[in-house]
C-alpha cells in the first residue's frame, strides 16, 4: 500500500496482537497494539489518524462499545472488525456504528491486506474532506455578521428582493453585501458560494414558511 497510516491493533489476545504485528511489519506497515478497548480509548486523543483493527469480544469495553465511543467523539477513522464468533446481527450492528469491514478469525493475509488497503483509501478521503471543510470554515468565519446573514439567505434560495424585505434594507445594499460575500469567499458563482457554505456545515433553514 502506498499510504503509510498507522494501524492500531485492539485485541485482548497477546498472541494475535503479536502475529498481526509481525505480518504488518513484514509488509512494512506501521502498527501499534492495545490489549483492550479501554486502553485504546484512553490513548485515542494522542494518536495520529490511522486504521483500526478491532476485536469484538474483549473484557471491559468490547468492540461495539469502542465503535460507539468513536462515533460519539466524531472520529471517522476506518475500522476493520475482527471476531472469532461470526454473528450476522453483530456484523450489522458494527457496520451501523461505522465499521467498513468484518473479518472472521482466522482470516487470510490477502483478505486483511485488501481490507487495510480499502481502509487507507477511506482515511485519505476523510482527511481530504476534513481539509476542505476546514478551508471553507476559515473563509466563512472571515465574513461580518451581516455578510453571514447574506450567505444564509443565499443558501436558503432567497432572491435579492426577499433578502431586502427580510433584513429591512434596500436591494442596492443587498447587492453590495452579496458582492462582498462572493469576493471574500473567492466564489465565481452563486453555486460556488452555496457549495462552500454547505461544506462549512451551513444548512438551509425555514424562513417565513419557506424550506
Amino acid at each position: 500500500m502506498d499510504d503509510q497510516y498507522p494501524i492500531y491493533i485492539v485485541d485482548d489476545d497477546a498472541q494475535i496482537r503479536t502475529s498481526l504485528g509481525v505480518l504488518l511489519d513484514v509488509n512494512r506497515l506501521p502498527c501499534r497494539g492495545f490489549q483492550s478497548g479501554d486502553a485504546f480509548l484512553a490513548a485515542l486523543a494522542e494518536l495520529e489518524p490511522g486504521c483500526i483493527l478491532l476485536d469484538i469480544r474483549m473484557p471491559g469495553s468490547d468492540g461495539l462499545a469502542v465503535l460507539s465511543e468513536l462515533h460519539e467523539r466524531q472520529y471517522r477513522w476506518p475500522v476493520i472488525v475482527m471476531t472469532g464468533h461470526a454473528e450476522v446481527a453483530m456484523a450489522v450492528t458494527a457496520m451501523k456504528l461505522g465499521a467498513i469491514e468484518f473479518l472472521e478469525k482466522p482470516f487470510r493475509e490477502t483478505d486483511l491486506l485488501d481490507a487495510l488497503s480499502r481502509a487507507a483509501t477511506a482515511l485519505r478521503e476523510v482527511q481530504e474532506d476534513e481539509a476542505s471543510r476546514g478551508e471553507a470554515l476559515t473563509l466563512v468565519r472571515s465574513l461580518t455578521p451581516r455578510e453571514l446573514q447574506m450567505l444564509q439567505a443565499l443558501l436558503n434560495g432567497s432572491s435579492n428582493k426577499q433578502i431586502a424585505d427580510e433584513l429591512g434594507i434596500s436591494i442596492r445594499t443587498v447587492e453590495m453585501h452579496r458582492a462582498s460575500v462572493m469576493r471574500k469567499l473567492d466564489a465565481k458563482s452563486l453555486a460556488d458560494a452555496v457549495l462552500l457554505a454547505a461544506t462549512a456545515g451551513m444548512r438551509r433553514v425555514a424562513v417565513d414558511g419557506r424550506s
